[in-house]
């Protein structure tokens, strides 16, 4: 079985409050939110775990406060020496827009979607004005229904609650399990003490709460998909 490297590639970065993050938590403090394409590099596929903004605002000073170099997708890509048309397989962990808008550019890969993500992407609640129809070429979708093998070393769990169908990615490394959160948030959902906290937004606060013990209690290396040291690392394990 292969082992992987992660490297989690900013391509945008958002100011929000933290109680997007975190449910019934941390409500008025506001935060730097990055958002990352995860290269997984050491099988024979090339593979990507979301593909992130393409349209962004970078906030004044982003860059200097968190460390982070934030690039477009093209240029993110070049510094682990891929272009976009190399990538073999795109797997999304949910179809929000800042984690598909760049998917379309990526027209050699197939990319791995769950049924209940792909329905509700069809036909979204009014409520949630994230999901755009237009990002997504569905002839190269695979059609997941709940937890699979991608490759041998990488696998998905389904997590739902952030959105009906979101999907979590067990990655195996040297280092063990690293599993990079299918449900928006960051290192506040994950304390020491307790359980882990329910991502703010969510469409069922049950489901939600319930995946983010799964992950916590599965995973040897977390990567909440927003985590400010998740990009500072640069590579998964170090």
């Amino acid at each position: 079985m292969s082992k992987y490297v992660i490297h989690p590639l900013v391509v945008g970065i958002n100011e929000t409050d933290q109680g997007i993050m975190t449910y019934q938590k941390g409500y008025g403090k506001r935060i730097l939110l990055p958002i990352y394409v995860f290269y997984l590099e050491g099988g024979d596929e090339r593979i990507l775990v979301d593909t992130g903004m393409e349209e962004f605002m970078v906030p004044p000073a982003a860059e200097e406060q968190t460390g982070l170099k934030i690039m477009e997708f093209e240029d993110a890509l070049a510094t682990v020496d891929l272009e976009a048309e190399d990538v073999d397989v795109v797997i999304q962990t949910h179809l929000h827009n800042d984690h598909c808008e760049n998917t379309y550019k990526c027209t050699n890969a197939k990319v791995y979607v769950q049924q209940a993500e792909l329905e509700f992407f069809h036909d979204p609640h009014p409520l949630d004005h994230r999901y755009y129809s237009d990002l997504l070429d569905e002839s190269e979708v695979v059609v997941l229904e709940g937890d699979a093998e991608i490759v041998p070393g990488v696998r998905v769990i389904l997590t739902p609650g952030h959105t009906p169908g979101g999907q979590s990615v067990a990655v195996e490394t040297e280092a063990g399990t690293a599993v990079i959160t299918g449900f928006c948030c960051n290192g506040d959902n994950f304390p020491s003490v307790g359980p882990a906290v329910a991502p703010g937004v969510h469409v069922s606060a049950i489901e939600a709460y319930d995946s983010v013990q799964h992950v916590k209690e599965l995973a040897d290396i977390l990567i909440p998909i927003h985590d400010m040291e998740v990009g500072i690392k640069g590579r998964i394990p170090a």
